[in-house]
């Protein structure tokens, strides 16, 4: 029997990349790391066990349209509308400052203006898969550098489309002038395709989705989606257009239909192992002897992608007005090498705009820098020099803060500091302002406080882990520091900082997970709410409720929960069904109590128990085994086991619960 090609080296492909990777996962770095590895270690230029390079360059180029056809899925054109100012500042001032900054350094090494840009192109960019893993891991992907960094990477991911168009056509033989009509050209075919495109998908694509999923066949739909991936890939392949623009194209079709959220469950399997492969391919890019050979290069490189780039994507979040702190961390979170900076580079290369020796530095420089993200990412909470050398630029360029406070205003005492605005942030400052409590708010959000101020509420932009903001809140004299930030690090930075700063203030604070809650009440809370313990009291609640379990038994349950994992002061609340009644009696409860062995009304009747004259309750209905009785007699004597259901008042319930025990 003759054997599949290449079989072999697939299968080693496999092996080699699993045992590298969770290798690799016990020093924490993450998957795309291990994939690197394992290609540098497997490829022509390490051991040379895997030498048919073009035929897993054709895997990976899968790889590459799966990809953009799953970013495609994450964007269609209502979400992209939606969250449009969130990331096009920020991702511009990223993007264009590279750039320029790249083309700057380029010129002064008398690098042509075309290749000049093309490293800016790829400098531009970031590694989606690895920043979002990371941020993911930390769950910092919702506080305030994760957002700004997911909303750069979101820009950049657009970004790749235009930048895969104009790169074939800065071929230094070119005139700027048929450069440009090529450009242009191309930019009308795109906005051909992408309006083409736009009617198929309002009328063609949700009715013949919509037939597909008819069959009820998993296999048919998978092979539907896979059809308008590599189908639109293709197209725009013929008018001479990239196999990754069609890709994306295609995906924010079907993200506009109601089948996206299925296509993308359905395809990630598929884009996760050739998307493996892909990275395993880029590993097999790595020279080890062009670290040797050309080192003062590589690391010149490596500079200019850890550090330059670094610092530009900081500046261009402090010109988000977002304070030191937060443009530190999102710097060091976009300093590395992007899974597109590889693909700009395979299609400059086929394009004739660069040489193989050429990126073969910047190649190794960028797979040092996607290994070194991680461990970055894990230190820079820690490195407070960053932020402190920033302080200085963080003034000149206008980062408004919590200073202003104290600009004609009363020094205020007995307030509460409140540390988060968002939803529960808001709730809290809105209870506070029911009771006429005085407050102030700190976030880092600047279109939050914006539109706070608007509204006149006492929201001030501020960086609470840095003692002159919490001064200017004056902490010292007041009762209370309250902390509701998604930020669970930067949250025990606040704690210690506050130690500091007020040591008698008590703070009170949430924390996603019950492990954190006593490392954090060594560190000084005076009290920790696990979010984790009370979203699962609700859900114990909600689900007995709904199974129809007596209440007392609820209660036990919830109680159990409490005194095992956290108490609460406050009483045990339980779901109840509403009489649907008119006439103002809907505050009337109908409940179910169970029988225990050792109760006290065990053995007795309902008159014996003068049920009826001591709490109020009416005894409506009883369950006694299988055996369910409407209208039970009230002189028959209460059984062990049984479940009473009785009618009343909220008082007359607690009261019979009591006498139930």
């Amino acid at each position: 029997m003759s054997q599949v090609p290449h079989l072999n080296e697939l299968a080693l492909i496999a092996v080699i990349g699993v045992s590298v990777t969770l290798i690799l996962s016990k020093l924490k770095l993450p998957a795309v790391a291990g994939l690197l590895a394992t290609g540098a270690l497997i490829g022509p230029y390490g051991v040379g066990w895997v030498r048919s390079m073009e035929s897993i360059e054709v895997l990976a180029e899968i790889g590459v349209v799966f990809l953009l056809f799953t970013i495609g899925l994450e964007f269609s054109a209502s979400r992209l509308k939606h969250i449009f100012k969130q990331v096009a500042l920020g991702g511009f001032f990223q993007v264009i400052l590279t750039i320029v900054v790249t083309v700057a350094i380029a010129s002064l090494f008398a690098i042509p203006l075309p290749l000049g840009l093309f490293y800016g192109f790829v400098f531009s960019l970031s590694s989606t898969a690895i920043v979002l893993r990371a941020l993911s891991e930390r769950r910092e992907l919702d506080v305030p550098h994760g957002r700004f960094i997911v909303g750069t990477l979101i820009f950049q991911d657009l970004c790749v489309v235009p930048m895969v168009l104009i790169v074939p056509f800065l071929v230094s033989h070119q005139s700027q002038v048929s450069a440009l009509q090529d450009i242009g050209l191309a930019f009308a075919k795109a906005v051909f395709l992408v309006i083409a495109l736009g009617s198929v998908s309002r009328f063609v694509i949700p009715r013949w989705l919509s037939w597909v999923d008819a069959s009820r066949s998993r296999e048919v739909f998978l092979l539907a989606i896979l059809g308008i991936c590599i189908g639109t890939a293709w197209l725009t392949s013929l008018a001479g257009l990239s196999l990754a623009l069609g890709a994306f194209l295609g995906g924010m079709v079907v993200a506009d239909t109601q089948f996206g959220q299925r296509a993308m469950s359905d395809i990630l399997p598929l884009r996760d192992a050739f998307v493996s492969v892909f990275f395993i391919s880029l590993g097999m890019l790595f020279q080890p002897a062009t670290l040797i050979d050309q080192p003062h290069i590589v690391m010149g490189m490596l500079f200019g992608l850890v550090i330059i780039k670094g610092l530009v994507a900081t500046i261009a979040a402090l010109l988000m007005k977002f304070p030191a702190r937060v443009a530190w961390l999102a710097g060091v979170g976009l300093a590395q090498f992007g899974e597109f900076g590889f693909v700009l580079s395979k299609l400059a290369t086929s394009s004739g705009l660069i040489t193989d020796a050429e990126t073969r530095p910047l190649l190794a420089a960028g797979v040092i820098s996607m290994f070194l993200t991680p461990l970055l990412l894990r230190m820079a909470p820690h490195i407070t020099a960053g932020e402190k050398l920033l302080a200085p630029l963080e003034r000149l360029l206008g980062v408004r803060s919590i200073d202003e406070f104290d600009q004609g205003r009363e020094q205020p005492s007995h307030h509460v500091v409140i540390v988060g605005f968002g939803l529960a942030g808001r709730e809290t400052a809105r209870a506070l302002q029911r009771c006429a409590v005085p407050h102030i708010v700190l976030e880092l959000n600047a279109e939050i406080v914006r539109q706070a101020k608007v509204r006149g509420q006492p929201v001030f932009y501020g960086d609470a882990t840095s003692e002159e903001a919490l001064g200017h809140a004056h902490l010292s004299s007041a009762r209370l520091l309250v902390l509701m930030m998604d930020d669970p690090r930067a949250a025990q930075r606040v704690v210690d900082t506050a130690r500091r700063v007020a040591p008698d203030v008590p703070i009170l604070m949430r924390t996603r997970y019950l492990r954190e809650k006593n490392s954090l009440l060594a560190q000084g809370a005076a009290d920790v709410v696990a979010e984790e313990v009370e979203g699962a009291v609700e859900m114990i609640a909600r689900i007995l409720r709904l199974l129809d379990q007596p209440r007392n038994v609820i209660h036990e349950s919830i109680h159990l929960v409490r005194r095992d994992l956290q108490e609460s002061l406050r009483p045990i609340k339980v779901p109840r069904p509403e009489l649907q009644v008119a006439g103002g009696i809907d505050g009337i409860k109908i409940e179910s109590i169970l029988v225990r062995d050792n109760s006290a009304v065990a053995g007795r009747s309902p008159v014996e128990l003068r049920l009826r004259s001591s709490t109020g309750l009416l005894v409506i209905a009883l369950r006694r085994g299988p055996d369910f009785l409407p209208e039970p007699d009230p002189h028959q004597a209460l059984q062990p086991g049984d479940i009473v259901y009785v009618v009343g008042s909220t008082a007359a319930i607690e009261a019979a619960l009591s006498m139930f025990g």
